[in-house]
């Protein structure tokens, strides 16, 4: 601790130079951490998805869309206890940017096997006696402003009325939540008996069927028994664990985990380079002083620490700031909520930007500082005379 003042003075001596070095790194993890929450938020329905759910969905492709009948068929099948149906509404709420999830749903079904939402016993009855009734997430009512009791007027590119208006009216009468961090929370679900009433075409069709197994370990057998059972007919399904369908959602805009390693390996092999040329000129331009230092009886193993104490420093300054920086800022601010609804930094990201400060620190500073430490007392002190 005593030679905390000599790093200080040795990073504080090129003031501008170290201080465009932390930017630098400070830059690095803030873009890093936009990353991670950018990846977290495309595959995130991965990692919250039930271990218990499968989603049945037509073969050909998902806009393609099923029989209501298939649902009875469905719950035939051993090994299945409940399914529930959706189907794609694409509701937008006054202006085409204000769009998001929004789907209809059988409300008792859909709470059950979405047991990670919570809902008010109050609304929950609510939604159950009113036709019109909706419920919305968390995230949805904050960015509209929405309270329970609005009038809700939502346009659908795909749905019309018979008079061809595509204009439908909804009664907020409730407000979920979820248990588990990362669920979404941006969606709006209302009642498929109006939606499936007031449509102009596609009656008594439906989207998917999200599937609850009883065993998660015969999740195969059973998807395998539920496609079987509509081989060869007009609609045949595609049944997959809810995990594989969120994930090909996200695989339609590209595989986020290789882009952004891709992205950040090259970031972080320029700003290695960045600070380690830092720390080499800084040990070039102190040869001399380095010199006297051991004349005066520095060790090699403490000119050592102090050359990366100051390499430590600077990864510091640089990395854990800007971790803390975009962390903060994720935490109050989504570029995009229609395309992110779920957009945080997950705490293992954190973790390992923690780790990389510290192999960034070392790195930079291992070189340079071994250079000092075999540094000969006599051919520091030719050089200055």
């Amino acid at each position: 601790m005593k030679f905390l003042y000599l790093v200080w003075r040795n990073l504080t001596r090129r003031k501008l130079r170290t201080t465009l070095t932390i930017l630098s790194i400070l830059v690095a993890f803030v873009l890093y951490g936009f990353m991670g929450a950018i990846r977290e938020a495309l595959s995130g329905g991965v990692s919250v998805a039930g271990a218990d759910r499968l989603v049945v969905r037509h073969k050909v492709s998902i806009i393609q869309m099923l029989p209501i009948t298939y649902q009875q068929r469905i719950e035939r099948i051993p090994g299945v206890t409940l399914s529930s149906h959706q189907s794609w509404f694409g509701g937008i709420y006054q202006d085409p940017k204000n769009f998001f999830a929004s789907m209809p749903v059988e409300p008792e079904r859909f709470l059950s096997i979405y047991n990670e939402f919570t809902l008010p016993e109050a609304q929950r009855k609510a939604w159950l006696a009113n036709r019109t009734g909706a419920i919305v997430g968390r995230a949805t009512l904050d960015r509209f402003g929405w309270k329970v009791g609005d009038r809700i007027s939502l346009k659908s590119p795909i749905w019309q009325h018979p008079n061809n208006d595509d204009t439908w009216q909804f009664d907020l009468v409730g407000v979920y939540d979820a248990l588990k961090k990362g669920s979404d929370t941006s969606g709006f679900f209302f009642r498929y008996d109006y939606f499936d009433e007031g449509r102009a075409y596609a009656k008594g069709m439906v989207g998917w069927y999200v599937v609850r197994i009883q065993n998660p370990d015969r999740a195969a057998e059973v998807a395998k028994a539920i496609d079987a059972e509509f081989e060869n007919s007009p609609y045949e399904t595609k049944t997959e664990p809810e995990g594989a369908f969120a994930q090909g959602w996200a695989q339609q805009i590209g595989d986020m985990g290789k882009i952004t390693t891709s992205i950040l390996t090259a970031v972080f092999f320029t700003i290695l380079l960045v600070a380690g040329n830092t720390m080499a000129q800084s040990v070039r331009e102190r040869t001399e002083e380095i010199g006297v230092l051991k004349a005066m009886g520095f060790s090699n193993r403490l000119v050592l620490g102090v050359v990366l104490a100051e390499s430590f420093s600077i990864a510091g300054l640089g990395g854990f700031v800007g971790l803390g920086f975009v962390w903060a800022l994720v935490s109050v601010w989504n570029p995009v909520p229609s395309m992110l609804p779920v957009f945080y930094i997950p705490n293992h990201d954190l973790v390992v930007g923690f780790i990389l400060v510290l192999v960034l620190g070392f790195l930079a500073g291992i070189f340079p500082a071994s250079q000092a430490m075999r540094l000969r007392i006599a051919e520091a002190l030719r050089r200055q005379a």
